[in-house]
């Protein structure tokens, strides 16, 4: 007999009441999710999320009062912070990359299929990146604009701190492969690859690979090295 998965509990953060239905109705066919709370702007959410400590909040960007992008950034800064999806009706919103950089785990716009919100939330809860690469790559050159030397210098600055083997992790991170992948290519033990991602997360003060992989796309690091 199989044992039954673990339920992941599960915050919904938006202003528009039909969109809180419409995503709760979406989760409740998955036996392992379970809403726990509905917010309806930030302020709301970040109390809802101290009171009933959910696994994962999905986020709205646009509310009233205080912002999905504020009440990310309150929750990411406190100790076992949850997991934040954020919400948006845009593939290339600028808003969004604040919202990464804030911490939060990835971002699903709000007409994803039942069916990947379901694992996009299974991912979160795992502390899985929901972000491509691809993705991540137009955000950054959405907002970059004029700037982008300037961005790209100071990100090649934050990751000198990197040793050589660390860098060659990180720019793995940076094209999306897990740790899994990393070590088969890279003909690594999976324990020393996660002691490369800790370490990396440590020494660039981030508390995720999406911020690693943003980071390694704004360095223009490009392809990781080949391996070994």
């Amino acid at each position: 007999m199989t044992d039954p998965l673990p339920v992941i509990t599960v915050l919904i953060a938006d202003d528009d009441p039909v969109v809180r239905f419409g995503l709760k109705m979406m989760l409740s066919g998955a036996a392992d999710l379970r809403v726990v709370a509905e917010a309806s702007d930030g302020a709301e959410a970040v109390e809802l999320a101290r009171r009933h400590h959910p696994d994962v909040v999905l986020m709205d960007i646009r509310m009233p009062g205080t912002d999905g992008l504020t009440a990310t950034e309150t929750l990411r800064s406190r100790a076992e912070a949850p997991q934040v999806m954020v919400l948006t009706t845009f593939d290339a919103d600028a808003h969004v990359l604040r919202a990464l950089r804030a911490g939060a785990a990835g971002f699903l716009l709000k007409d994803t299929p039942p069916d990947e919100l379901v694992v996009a939330i299974r991912h979160a809860a795992q502390g899985r990146p929901v972000l491509s690469p691809e993705v991540t790559r137009r955000l950054i050159a959405r907002v970059a604009g004029s700037d982008q030397d300037t961005r790209q210098a100071a990100a090649r600055r934050r990751l000198d701190v990197l040793a050589d083997r660390e860098r060659t992790v990180a720019a793995e991170v940076g094209a999306g492969r897990s740790n899994a992948e990393i070590a088969a290519r890279h003909h690594l033990g999976l324990t020393t690859v996660k002691t490369h991602v800790s370490a990396i997360l440590t020494k660039l003060d981030l508390n995720n690979r999406v911020q690693v992989a943003l980071l390694v796309q704004e360095a223009g690091l490009g392809q990781p090295n080949p391996p070994d």
